[in-house]
């Protein structure tokens, strides 16, 4: 050994480096034979026609409410009847809010028909995105692809005081600069910047072939609150406000059908005649299954999309103006009042939207301005740029 560092210590200094380097070289082939060599020896190797099990996070179904307990409590987000177990479990979290996106490759996404209410607006260009919001359900919902904040979806969000799961979000500085909003408004934000695998992961063969990154992010509900709590994020915060304390939710009452309206057909814009929505009405269910040009599915479950109460409202649409590349940035007038369109029972009914400030409860009334009741299940509200075409 005595010889071998007088030899070393005879070198130049370049030799000295080379041979450093050398003896890395060395040292790192040997150690990756001999982790190969171990893995090898201890990895299991599945049986015929047997498959091997996947890495990536997957939803569990272990919360189901009992089907023969009386379902005797209601949803606050929207009237839904649940048995008293299952009050007891959700009064143990906030809302969660998750932006999902609806590009016609992101089709069909995951999710969606477990929400108790998703709003939906153009997001850039005419492409429209889900804010879809979560409570009631008790299972842990796979949902994706996870997309970007906008500043109006958060408007809206703040009438829950939800958990918000997004994907980054426009940033440019001026009126439609969401991740500053959501800093200055104080959001339970859960950006994927910030938390990452195994909470979110990237499924690109989520649709059985390959899409643009874009269209990949995943996560499940249960993980989203699990992160929510660790941060801080419950039912009740530091100071002991409780979420629901300043929420007042709508107004229910039990399904009465009719058939005199069948069909919706909302534009948001028309030149994208891609995210043009069709609703039709179904008697035996006195529900409204949605089309985006054909059925729209949930992967989840394979079913069509399927709400109690479908919403339009109109609203002022604006670009920011804020510098960004095309201008696609938008701004929608969520403040104030304006038309909207209720369609529930097979009917409608032409009213209006009102919201006196951003995280005021937003109200739909009749022409009296008598507060609409509405049905027990999934309601759909879809912000429209005024002027925008609906028949029905």
């Amino acid at each position: 050994m005595n010889k071998i560092i007088n030899i070393f210590q005879g070198l130049t200094n370049l030799q000295k480096v080379l041979s450093l380097i050398i003896l890395g070289v060395v040292l790192y082939g040997a150690s990756t034979s001999l982790s190969y060599s171990l893995f090898n020896q201890f990895r299991v190797t599945p049986a015929p026609g047997e498959d091997l099990v996947s890495s990536l996070p997957t939803p569990t179904n272990a919360l189901v409410e009992d089907p023969n307990e009386p379902k005797t409590e209601n949803c606050p987000l929207n009237g839904s009847k649940h048995t008293k177990k299952a009050k007891e479990f959700w009064e143990k979290r906030r809302p969660l809010a998750v932006m999902i996106e609806n590009h016609i490759e992101a089709r069909p996404q995951s999710g969606i028909a477990s929400a108790d209410v998703i709003y939906e607006a153009v997001a850039e260009g005419g492409i429209t995105r889900f804010m879809a919001l979560f409570y009631c359900n008790l299972s842990d919902i796979q949902v994706g692809p996870v997309r970007s904040a906008r500043t109006y979806f958060l408007d809206w969000l703040g009438e829950y005081d939800a958990l918000y799961a997004h994907v980054g979000g426009a940033n440019t500085p001026g009126p439609a600069d969401a991740l500053s909003q959501i800093i200055k408004y104080g959001v339970k934000d859960l950006n994927q910047f910030s938390i990452g695998f195994p909470v979110f992961w990237r499924d690109y063969q989520r649709l059985g072939h390959p899409v643009a990154t874009e269209h990949t992010m995943y996560s499940t509900t249960q993980k989203l609150w699990e992160v929510g709590a660790k941060r801080g994020f419950l039912a009740t915060d530091s100071a002991g406000v409780k979420w629901d304390d300043n929420f007042v939710p709508w107004k229910f009452k039990e399904d009465k059908s009719g058939s005199t309206t069948t069909k919706i057909t909302v534009n948001f814009w028309e030149s994208q005649p891609g995210y043009q929505v069709e609703w039709n009405y179904e008697m035996t269910t006195n529900s409204y299954k949605r089309k985006n040009g054909e059925p729209h599915i949930d992967l989840n479950n394979k079913q069509q999309l399927d709400a109690k109460v479908v919403i339009i409202q109109f609203e002022r649409e604006s670009n920011a103006n804020d510098g960004y590349p095309g201008n696609v940035h938008l701004l929608y007038g969520t403040v104030g009042s304006g038309k909207a369109l209720i369609f529930q029972d097979g009917n409608v009914v032409e009213g209006k939207w009102v919201k006196p400030k951003r995280t005021a409860r937003t109200k739909y009334v009749d022409g009296t301005g008598r507060e609409i009741e509405f049905n027990r299940g999934q309601i759909w509200i879809q912000t429209v740029p005024e002027g925008s075409k609906v028949s029905y």
